[in-house]
């Protein structure tokens, strides 16, 4: 395999983990765990991917502190702008 396979291997294997976190069957914290892991990933996307990728995984862990929403940490917006990077990260890889 070539890096580029391997970051779209791994962009599919976090939009699962995004859905399996909606979902409630992973939390925070592992979905976090996973996106930091996806060095490939991470790699093939320009640096703001990664550093805005790492702030809203931030973001949702801590809202995981907190049992209802608040208008700082809503975590389905923020599920929703997960999905959006995905999409975006997607496009990125396959435009080349």
């Amino acid at each position: 395999m070539n890096a580029e396979t391997d970051a779209l291997i791994q962009l599919q294997a976090f939009q699962d983990a995004v859905l399996r976190f909606a979902d409630g069957s992973i939390s925070a914290s592992t979905l976090n765990e996973q996106a930091r892991a996806s060095q490939a990933l991470l790699t093939a996307l320009p640096e703001r991917y990664g550093q805005v990728l790492l702030q809203l995984l931030d973001r949702l862990e801590s809202s995981a502190l907190f049992t209802e929403e608040s208008c700082s940490f809503s975590q389905s917006d923020l599920r929703d702008h997960l999905h959006a990077w995905v999409d975006k990260a997607r496009t990125q890889l396959t435009a080349r």
